[in-house]
């Protein structure tokens, strides 16, 4: 009998168990809200002092950086040409990536340019330290000359989103950041550099954690402020992600370019239509940015959270579409 009991009272703590199991299993998350109203949080339509790329007076600029299927002059030109006939419009902003070493002025630069397009160059300068050791010197020297035989405006990201955690080692810190991004540009200003609009521009998420702000190099050193926010692993509304950024760029006397955007195909065709729909809401609602640039890609190695491409997508791309012939991002 005792036998008995004592199965049976084991039995009664197996079950529990599994009870209690199944109570603490966390809910899915709610889906996001993205239909309300936009916050309208940087309200300063402007004008604004922007450097050699002036902000427009109202509207907002519309850009993207797309991915070739080859990475050579031809294969970037067909990629941005191939956008634009979907999109029916031509693109006010390509965004092109280059290493320390990469030079401003290749063949698609130049194409580019002759379609009327403004560059807006990312580029990932090494690190911090030796920048300001003087290591770099020639380099910096030589990329100044070859922005400066451009001979058109250019929007300058000086290391995007210096604020990643994986780049600290390089970034070292806040300071030295600023202190390299000022050398640049001392180097840039000897070279008679004249036709760079600078562009700060770090992540949503150092915003979020709090670490962005201390990387900014001051009002003085800065044309455009910028900020890089996707629906990857968290998706929200745009104006939630990037909130907190808005929320300190509201009180600088900038203009604000969304320097990469995206959502990704792991939401859904529908999900990512709705976040698109939202997200031309968010911007018209804060006019304080004036351009935006759509991250048109699906980089090597990422997983679904982390591919961004609307072609291929209809829902997806045809809300896109819509943002990009809304007459709002087509300022004259």
């Amino acid at each position: 009998m005792r036998r008995v009991i004592a199965l049976l009272g084991l039995l009664i703590l197996v079950l529990a168990g599994c009870t209690s199991h199944r109570r603490d299993k966390p809910e899915p998350a709610p889906a996001p809200d993205l239909t309300s109203a936009p916050a309208a949080v940087a309200v300063n339509p402007g004008p604004f002092e922007s450097g050699p790329f002036e902000a427009p007076a109202t509207g907002a600029y519309l850009g993207a950086w797309i991915k070739p299927d080859e990475l050579t002059h031809v294969g970037r030109v067909e990629a941005v040409d191939g956008l634009e006939e979907e999109l029916g419009r031509p693109l006010d902003i390509i965004n092109t990536y280059r290493r320390f070493e990469q030079m401003v002025g290749t063949e698609s630069d130049a194409e580019f340019l002759a379609q009327g397009a403004t560059l807006m160059v990312s580029w990932a300068t090494g690190d911090n330290r030796s920048i300001l050791a003087g290591e770099h010197d020639r380099l910096i020297k030589q990329q100044a000359r070859a922005i400066r035989k451009v001979d058109r405006p250019v929007l300058l990201r000086i290391r995007w989103e210096m604020d990643r955690p994986n780049l600290r080692a390089t970034m070292w810190s806040g300071e030295d950041y600023i202190a390299a991004y000022k050398h640049i540009r001392e180097i840039f200003a000897q070279q008679r550099v004249e036709n760079v609009s600078w562009v700060w521009c770090p992540t949503a998420e150092g915003f979020i954690r709090g670490d962005a702000p201390a990387f900014y190099p001051g009002d003085d050193q800065v044309d455009w402020t910028c900020v890089d926010v996707y629906a990857g692993n968290l998706f929200q509304p745009i104006g939630t992600l990037m909130g907190p950024f808005l929320q300190w760029a509201a009180q600088r006397p900038k203009p604000i370019i969304v320097g990469e955007f995206g959502v990704a195909k792991a939401w859904g065709s529908e999900g990512r239509a709705a976040w698109l729909r939202n997200a031309a809401g968010t911007f018209k609602a804060n006019p304080q940015i004036k351009g935006v640039v759509y991250f048109e890609s699906n980089p090597e190695g990422n997983g679904p959270k982390q591919q961004f491409q609307l072609a291929g997508d209809k829902p997806a791309f045809d809300a896109f579409t819509r943002l990009t012939k809304d007459p709002y991002f087509n300022p004259s």
